[in-house]
């Protein structure tokens, strides 16, 4: 194990240090020293991260396929222990800036209840294959802006070199399936300092990755995610849609958002959904650029990957997704860290700072991602002045009936209104998993426009 663990880190080291491709070599380590999906196969030394054995496959007792909701197959666990104001030193090596403020403007009520950590992340084989062929086949352009479209259907750089790659990984991970995942209910809720709870949208939503239906022939193959919501509450905003679709290059090809009011009656594209503009159905509470954590272009700012590391992150968070009331997920000045699971994970750290004569409300952003999902559990965001502005936690499930590692519902703190929102809660209705693509056809503005009008 210790071996395995070394040649881990030696080609981390090499990672940091090298702008190069994956070589054969290194490589060679995937199924190896490390996963197929470039996370380190081992444990760590002290046994409090486990080693990963393929991920959870298995449905528990009770499960009922296609309800929406999952049952939580840790849900008899007791915590091993609990961070909170008293201790926060002893663990603050494994804290981000967000998670250590909280404790320290909330020494009262916001505490992390620590679970055993268990990688449940499992991927089908055909990701796996692809995964590996892309470790020395899959390249950025234009400055690592920009992905080969050779690369789809597995994850991009599962052996990272740089932080223009890591966050690919983010933007390009297995999170769907082959079809589309849907909600009849995404609910956005805003807390204000006073403690009201607003709920400032109700939508249907919808969600594709075109970079992983590799045999869906009508699809723009540059094209790598398409995302819509109809607002259905509250009346004033009910009907109203916005569309965004993504691309592997967004130089050359940028994001296309459209936008649709029932009053004007028509379809307009929307340029102006995407980097530090408040999304409008989320209470302005997040940015565009940080809709599940990163989306959109990185041309604004320079990635730097800073390395690997041990902090304990949202996981297997079955019971934050299914298993508390939604009233019950809210305290005053933070959500209820009763419905949270935090375990210890290793994540990768990317650390983003503003280009010089480029604008946006941050200066600089510093991104935890797992390393087996590549999704980002902890996020730092600093204003102008260096001072935290934002952090935000997003929780993952493994979606253990159609292999697919799912995170998307999010916790958002907003430091400088002392403000939070909930995003993308679906206790109401549940999440779907579709395994077929929509036909191109059903899948342009006006065709989505007339489809959910018609409800």
């Amino acid at each position: 194990m210790k071996k395995q663990i070394a040649f881990a880190c030696a080609l981390m080291s090499a990672a940091f240090n090298s702008m190069a491709a994956v070589t054969a070599e290194e490589a060679q380590e995937l199924g190896k020293s490390l996963t197929s999906f470039g996370a380190i196969q081992a444990g760590n030394a002290e046994g409090s991260i486990p080693p990963y054995e393929g991920g959870l496959r298995t449905s528990p007792a009770g499960h009922k396929p296609d309800s929406g909701f999952w049952v939580d197959p840790f849900k008899d666990e007791k915590p091993l222990f609990r961070i909170d104001a008293s201790n926060v030193e002893q663990y603050a090596d494994k804290l981000s800036e967000g998670q250590k403020t909280l404790m320290k403007k909330y020494p009262d009520t916001w505490y992390m209840d620590v679970y055993p950590s268990h990688r449940t992340t499992a991927y089908p084989q055909e990701i796996l294959d692809a995964t590996v062929r892309n470790a020395t086949g899959c390249t950025t352009q234009n400055d690592g802006l920009a992905v080969d479209p050779v690369c789809r259907g597995g994850l991009p750089f599962p052996i990272p070199k740089t932080g223009n790659e890591a966050m690919w990984n983010q933007q390009l991970r297995y999170k769907i399936g082959p079809g589309y995942s849907t909600t009849s209910s995404s609910n956005s809720w805003v807390v204000d300092s006073n403690g009201s709870v607003t709920k400032t949208a109700e939508s249907v939503t919808f969600e594709e990755m075109p970079y992983y239906q590799i045999d869906q022939t009508d699809r723009d193959p540059t094209m790598y995610a398409r995302v819509w919501a109809m607002d259905t509450y509250p009346a004033r905003s009910a009907g109203q849609l916005i569309i965004l679709a993504d691309y592997l290059d967004p130089q050359t090809k940028p994001r296309r958002a459209w936008s649709y009011t029932p009053g004007m009656r028509r379809i307009k594209l929307a340029p102006e959904f995407a980097y530090d503009t408040p999304v409008p159905n989320q209470g302005g509470v997040n940015l565009f650029d940080e809709l599940q954590m990163f989306s959109g272009s990185q041309d604004r700012f320079d990635y730097k990957l800073v390395g690997r590391k041990e902090m304990y992150i949202p996981y297997n968070a079955y019971r934050f997704y299914f298993g508390c009331e939604q009233q019950e997920q809210f305290m005053k000045n933070h959500a209820n860290p009763a419905c949270e699971r935090w375990e210890l994970h290793r994540v990768w750290e990317v650390e983003a700072t503003l280009k010089p004569g480029q604008r946006h409300v941050y200066s600089k952003r510093t991104y935890y991602l797992d390393e087996d999902t590549f999704g980002i559990g902890l996020y730092d965001a600093w204003d102008q002045a260096d001072a935290l502005y934002r952090s935000l936690f997003l929780s993952g499930v493994q979606i253990y009936d159609k292999t697919i590692p799912y995170n998307v519902k999010n916790v958002s703190y907003d430091f400088n209104k002392n403000m939070y929102a909930l995003v993308n809660d679906a206790l109401k209705g549940g999440y779907r998993f579709h395994d077929k693509p929509k036909s191109e056809r059903d899948m342009n503005p006006e065709a989505i426009v007339s489809m959910e009008t018609q409800r």
